[in-house]
Parts: C-alpha cells; sequence; structure tokens
C-alpha cells in the first residue's frame, strides 16, 4: 500500500458496526490507522465537533481513504470490495449477491439498528424503562431476527460459512451480532447453524484480531 493510498477507521472496541468493518479491513489485507471514539466518556465523544465534521452522523464506524470520509458500515464494506476485488465479499452472480446482501441487511438494517446506543439511551432516559426493560427488549429483536436466519441459514447456499465456503459481507455482519446476542446475556446455543458458521469464522485471523477484547481501546 503506497503511502498515497492510506486508511483511517474511526472505531469503538464495542461497536458491533466498527467490528464489522475491521474484519472487512483485515480479510482484505489492508492495515488502517486506528482513531478510537469512545461512545460513553465525555459525553460521548462521538458528539465532539472535530469527529462531526468527518461523520455528521455521530456515529462509528466512519472510514477515510485518501482524504475521502465514508459513514455507514455496509456502505464501507460494499466500497471495501469495489476498490480491493479480493478477496470478494460479494459473490459474482446476482441471486448470490442477493442472498449475501439479504442476510447482512437482515443483521445491519433490521437487528442492529433498533439496539444501537443511542436507540438503547431514548429507552432508559426518555421513556424512563429499567435495565431489565432495555435488556428483553434488546433480545426481543436479536431473537426475532436470529430466529429467521438460523433458518435462512438451512438453505443449500450455506456451506462453511453464511453462502458457500468463505467468508462474505454476510458473515461480516453476522459475527459480530453473535457478540452483541452474548452481551445481552442471550441464550445463544438455540442457534446452531450460527454458532457453526462462527466457529468457523472466529478460527481465520481476520476475525479473531478484529474481536472487542482484542482491540487496543478494549476495557
Amino acid at each position: 500500500m503506497s503511502a498515497s493510498d492510506s486508511f483511517t477507521l474511526y472505531t469503538y472496541f464495542r461497536s458491533s458496526a466498527a467490528y464489522r468493518v475491521r474484519i472487512a479491513l483485515n480479510l482484505k489485507g489492508i492495515d488502517a490507522e486506528y482513531v478510537f471514539v469512545h461512545l460513553l466518556k465525555d459525553g460521548g465523544q462521538q458528539h465532539d465537533p472535530a469527529f462531526l465534521r468527518v461523520n455528521p452522523q455521530a456515529l462509528v464506524p466512519a472510514l477515510v481513504h485518501d482524504g475521502h470520509a465514508i459513514g455507514q458500515s455496509l456502505a464501507i464494506i460494499e466500497y471495501l470490495d469495489e476498490i480491493r476485488p479480493e478477496p470478494p465479499l460479494l459473490p459474482k452472480e446476482a441471486f448470490a449477491r442477493a442472498r449475501v446482501r439479504q442476510i447482512a441487511y437482515a443483521v445491519g438494517c433490521d437487528i442492529h439498528p433498533v439496539n444501537n446506543l443511542r436507540v438503547l439511551n431514548y429507552l432508559r432516559q426518555d421513556f424512563g424503562r429499567s435495565e431489565h426493560d432495555v435488556l428483553e427488549w434488546t433480545r426481543h429483536w436479536i431473537h426475532l431476527g436470529f430466529a429467521a436466519l438460523e433458518k435462512l441459514l438451512l438453505a443449500p447456499q450455506t456451506g462453511r460459512f453464511c453462502h458457500g465456503d468463505k467468508p462474505t459481507m454476510a458473515d461480516v455482519c453476522l459475527i459480530p451480532q453473535l457478540a452483541n446476542a452474548r452481551r445481552a446475556k442471550m441464550d445463544v446455543s438455540v442457534y446452531p447453524a450460527l454458532l457453526r458458521i462462527e466457529e468457523a469464522a472466529l478460527a481465520l485471523p481476520a476475525f479473531a484480531k478484529a474481536l472487542p477484547n482484542n482491540q487496543p481501546d478494549a476495557e
């Protein structure tokens, strides 16, 4: 990678969306500089004016490549796949690409958005919900999504990974969501297909290196 081809990732170790991008960067063999944005300290460092100039949504991750800032983890992952096609995170065949996106979007567009930090804080602060209520909310939405994914992954297109025998964007999204489920103290043993794929994924250095507890900012 040349000096002009620089990548900077704004990340937080517990953010599952940032976790996705760390996996994708690792799979692509891209050595990015990390800038750590703590979502709880100082009232949430994502609200700092310097970071808002990078991502006005006040969300991590954000990726800066050669001076261009990109937000939204799924947009970042597809961008990386376009500029660094190998190894591919999306299959070439149209149906296969759609299926991988379906699985990835089930996590990134349905399960995760209703359980991210700002939504849970809204439940706590604006609706006065207890931590028990917030956990129940989180588990409810993850369960609905995981139950559907468990059935979807019984399809013959599933291999060692969500689609075939090589990791795709679907696995990049699924593995961090399993970490979120465990943090919510969910019993994930009822999802054997998901766990089998997780085991295969975490055996790869690209996934293991991206684990929250393996990050320099982990607490």
